[in-house]
């Protein structure tokens, strides 16, 4: 009775790692063997990744990443996509979200920009940082929804305060006066404590004129080439590629 009431009080103090690893404690007679400090020590250490785990899956979830199964222990490093796999691992293990760099992964269509994107974003995740996906094409609907509603000053609060934003697809389609502006604003709150990354296939010499507004674009392009790190992705095609040989892609092979 004593047991069961201590569960019901661990639970109730939403330590439900705790609960289930003392659970399993209980039934296993030789865990009676070890030292109260040793079994405590275990108690804790379930709970920790309990709590991990957790918050991983709502960074995940809030996040809406295209891909969220993408991980950069599966990238494919072949010297034919022109992928530097010392500096794909220099930059996973550095403080770049935490410092406010950039991130450009660049290559032409179907080469993996919005996979790699998407596993560096997952990566940045399991390291415990907040991430927003936006896909640039949609953003001007969705931005136009924001300020119809009301709610664009809310949501680029919280963009503010979200440690990295992927821009994906950048510079694919015209950028209207409303949207330019507000791309200004989402950038410019990034300051030097939250990341950007983004996925283009236009080279940079022609975002100057993509931007359109010459002092908007000054003002966007020197907060993001400030601190950059750039990965060009190369090669043909994976779609093409794997329509030629008869093969299915698995989702985000090809993004």
């Amino acid at each position: 009775m004593m047991t069961h009431t201590t569960l019901a009080q661990l639970r109730s103090l939403k330590l439900d790692g705790f609960a289930a690893a003392l659970e399993e404690q209980l039934a296993q007679p030789a865990a009676s063997a070890l030292a109260f400090e040793e079994r405590l020590a275990l108690l804790i250490d379930r709970e920790l990744l309990w709590r991990n785990d957790r918050k991983l899956a709502r960074l995940l979830q809030r996040a809406r990443l295209k891909y969220p199964q993408a991980a950069i222990e599966d990238l494919d490093t072949r010297a034919a996509r022109g992928i530097d796999h010392r500096q794909i691992t220099s930059l996973v293990l550095s403080d770049w979200i935490a410092t406010g760099h950039t991130v450009l992964v660049g290559g032409p269509t179907g080469v993996g920009k919005t996979w790699l994107a998407c596993a560096l974003a997952q990566y940045a995740c399991r390291r415990g940082h907040s991430v927003a996906y936006l896909r640039v094409p949609r953003l001007a609907e969705e931005l136009r929804i924001l300020h119809g509603s009301g709610g664009f000053g809310k949501w680029l609060l919280q963009m503010a305060k979200t440690d990295l934003i992927v821009l994906d697809d950048w510079a694919v389609a015209p950028l209207d006066v409303s949207t330019r502006n507000d791309l200004l604003e989402l950038i410019d709150d990034r300051g030097s404590s939250r990341g950007i990354l983004i996925t283009a296939q236009l080279p940079v010499e022609h975002w100057h004129a993509w931007i359109g507004d010459p002092t908007i674009a000054d003002a966007i392009l020197d907060r993001l080439m400030h601190r950059i790190h750039r990965i060009t992705l190369a090669g043909e095609s994976l779609r093409k590629s794997a329509q030629k040989a008869g093969i299915t892609l698995k989702a985000g092979d090809a993004a």
